[in-house]
């Protein structure tokens, strides 16, 4: 999902607590289809944290069509053609039936009698009253049907009408200028989200909800006494923001299929500054698109402990890790697609440890370990791919002791090591394949002393290592 941030002026004929929503479907002659138009002028005199004049927030899907298998449209057959269709299944069935009935009982041929006696003429009248009996019985099953199709739908309508309005009082609320009203706001669109007749509604309570997390804002002015203003200001938009963050990862640790469960949803992130807490923990990535591309993480902890990642992608692409936690300690790659392509780690952690790679990829495409701790250890190798070609090792503690590959692919082709901040102590490398061809630097510590004891074929070393193995 594609975002544009417009700044507008600030004698916009809106009063300062306005909020325009615009909610357009899609169709083919929409490019790009608009899924949602928020506007929000906000008062650069009293929140001047965040943009003044007016701000729009043009959410345009790049994602491509979404499936919707719980729509509800009105699709009947004309009356004649039920009919006939209904008609002509009852007389197959009947025939079906009574040929049935003639080969189980072995009827080897029908008396023919020449006279008709009272006896048979009665049971021919029954037989055209059962027989007209059950075309109006066909009848009244379809008009029964049709008029069910037709309550359902205009229910759906009607919850579609409903949860419309609501949506816009919602977003009417995150203009507010008050933050108490801008975190009702927010609850009111989570619970929305929850209620939501169909996916696609739910999609855009999702949407609007990281929409509000890339809005831009000034950092903390800090405790000046001349700022005081500025700075209350701040916390107050930082508090709506973590917020967000906590409903989310909340709703991502529900069951999939189960009431409140946002799981197999897009959830669109990027850019977004996490200085706060978010819990994914247990949570399974199975579906959809989680992006936190451009992201900074430079406080909080952000857990995805004993997650399984499945299906779907989970980019992190052009991530800053410049503070704070985020773990993956005991999660389970078995078929998604992770992305940490030229993602940056200066400071904080990351953690690894424990997990498990049995299938999917995961990359780390030329991203840069200049500070902060990245740690592996013990995380076991069984499948799957892990790239980290053209990564830059020069002033992060990366941790790979103890761990296990016992399968898969990793590659280190063209990465460099600036000293000896890469550690191997104790890894044990039985099956699969390591490719440490084409690296720059020394040999990462205790990797050439736990190669020694391993099968050669599985790991491939520059020539001026090989030299150095025990």
């Amino acid at each position: 999902m594609l975002h544009h941030v417009v700044s507008g002026a600030r004698d916009h004929p809106l009063d300062r607590s306005s909020t325009l929503l615009l909610r357009a479907c899609p169709g083919p002659s929409r490019a790009p289809d608009v899924l949602a138009f928020l506007a929000v002028r906000s008062a650069g005199e009293q929140r001047n944290h965040e943009p003044s004049g007016l701000v729009f927030i043009l959410m345009t899907d790049t994602r491509g069509p979404r499936s919707a298998p719980d729509e509800r449209e009105l699709r009947l057959w004309k009356v004649g053609r039920a009919l006939t269709v209904i008609f002509a299944a009852a007389v197959l069935a009947a025939g079906g039936v009574f040929y049935a009935l003639v080969v189980l009982l072995d009827f080897q041929e029908i008396d023919r009698a020449a006279k008709l006696d009272a006896k048979t003429l009665f049971d021919l009248v029954k037989l055209s009253f059962g027989v007209v009996a059950g075309a109006g019985a066909l009848v009244a099953l379809v008009v029964a049907y049709r008029r069910q199709r037709v309550d359902e739908a205009g229910a759906h309508r009607e919850a579609t009408r409903l949860h419309t309005e609501r949506f816009s009082q919602a977003v009417d609320k995150l203009g507010s200028e008050s933050p108490a009203v801008r975190l009702g706001g927010v609850h009111a669109l989570a619970g929305l989200a929850d209620d939501a007749p169909d996916s696609n509604l739910r999609q855009t309570c999702i949407d609007v909800l990281c929409a509000y997390l890339q809005l831009p804002f000034l950092p903390d002015p800090g405790n000046d006494p001349a700022q005081q203003e500025e700075h209350h200001s701040y916390l107050a938009f930082r508090k709506v923001r973590h917020t967000i963050l906590r409903l989310i990862g909340d709703h991502y640790r529900i069951p999939r299929g189960t009431h409140r469960s946002w799981q197999g949803f897009d959830l669109d992130l990027t850019g977004v500054t996490i200085d706060g807490d978010m819990n994914f923990r247990d949570a399974t990535f199975d579906g959809g698109t989680v992006s936190f591309s451009g992201a900074t993480f430079s406080d909080g902890v952000v857990d995805f402990g004993n997650a399984t990642f499945s299906d779907g992608l989970v980019n992190f692409g052009d991530v800053s890790f410049s503070g704070g936690v985020v773990n993956f300690g005991n999660a389970m790659f078995t078929g998604s697609e992770v992305d940490f392509g030229k993602a940056t780690f200066s400071d904080g952690v990351v953690n690894f440890g424990d997990a498990t790679f049995s299938d999917g990829s995961m990359a780390f495409a030329a991203a840069r370990f200049s500070g902060g701790v990245v740690i592996f250890s013990r995380a076991t190798f069984s499948g799957g791919s892990m790239f980290f070609g053209g990564t830059t090792f020069s002033g992060s503690d990366v941790n790979f002791d103890e761990a296990t590959f016992s399968g898969g692919t990793v590659d280190f082709r063209y990465v460099m090591f600036c000293g000896r901040s890469v550690s191997f102590v104790g890894a044990t490398f039985s099956s699969g394949t390591v490719n440490f061809h084409d690296t720059d630097g020394p040999a990462p510590a205790g990797l050439l002393s736990a190669i020694g004891a391993s099968d050669p074929v599985t790991v491939s070393l520059p020539e001026r290592w090989t030299s150095l193995i025990a």
